[in-house]
């Protein structure tokens, strides 16, 4: 090749490369509307943005994978854990967050209910940003400890607990089309995933209790002259507390407020009544 053809090969190569960069760039930008939700940005999800900002939480979390890894990834926070249990966490976050147990600690921000309702907002449109699988492993929020350590049950294992992984000890997933093993699939991969607030190791508890004993547990609240549910089964309260969480108040500021509780109450909705018959089926296996 001589000097002038290279020329032209590089002139030419220069040229499609552009084009090409062009291309991509003007494809990025007409579907950000659709990516981004951006018909979806309110005054308050602006507002709860310059909280945000204003309260440095970046220096310590994580969204969009851009940010610190000292505290939780809150990418999809408002699905892991919803509107109750955030406006309550962000009031006092000692209830729920401490150094002791978490050997980490999360500030008292000091904000109003109206910041609250902004700073969830926009965490609510952040967490419907199509970014199509980025992170690709966020760091689910799990938090308690391993009785007798000061372990969280992600260090206790050797390493955080990732989304769409299974805790360690957990029982592999079956892909047949057995009940027990579709509700353990669904567990792990309901939206809001009942893993991301629950774990089926006993005295463990998350943002809600520890469900290793559920049947146990059930048979103890039916027997109770304070349950006012209309489950009489394990089997029926186990649905009831999937559909209705607020029919049966588990004790502990860290799972309700004001007679209602922080477990998302969209499942009967959201969940098909096959999917229900499967979560029932797999916790009432938990003795």
């Amino acid at each position: 090749m001589n000097k002038r053809q290279t020329r032209i090969f590089a002139i030419a190569s220069t040229a499609i490369a552009s084009l090409i960069f062009l291309i991509l760039t003007v494809d990025s930008h007409r579907q950000f509307p659709k990516l981004t939700n951006s018909e979806n940005i309110t005054d308050s999800v602006v507002r709860g943005q310059d909280v945000w900002h204003a309260n440095n939480c970046i220096n310590c979390h994580t969204i969009l994978g851009e940010g610190a890894y000292y505290a939780p990834d809150l990418t999809k926070i408002t699905q892991h854990r919803g509107v109750p249990y955030l406006t309550a966490f962000l009031k006092d976050p000692s209830q729920f967050y401490n150094e002791q147990t978490h050997r980490r600690l999360m500030p008292q921000p000091n904000l109003s209910d109206q910041e609250i309702a902004d700073v969830i907002a926009f965490m609510d449109w952040v967490s419907k940003i199509d970014n199509q699988g980025w992170p690709p492993r966020p760091i689910l929020v799990t938090g308690g400890s391993i009785p007798g350590t000061n372990l969280s049950i992600a260090q206790q294992a050797g390493g955080e607990a990732r989304a769409g992984e299974q805790p360690p000890g957990a029982r592999p997933v079956s892909s047949s089309n057995d009940p027990i093993a579709l509700g353990e699939a669904l567990f792990q991969s309901a939206v809001p995933t009942c893993a991301a607030c629950h774990s089926m190791a006993p005295g463990v508890n998350l943002a809600g209790p520890s469900l290793a004993h559920m049947t146990t547990m059930a048979e103890e609240v039916l027997a109770s002259p304070d349950y006012k549910g209309n489950a009489k089964t394990v089997e029926e309260f186990i649905r009831e507390s999937i559909v209705e969480p607020s029919a049966y108040l588990h004790p502990g500021p860290m799972y309700s407020a004001n007679g209602v509780s922080f477990m998302p109450p969209s499942y009967g909705n959201d969940l098909k009544p096959e999917e229900i018959d499967q979560l029932v089926a797999y916790l009432a296996t938990f003795k």
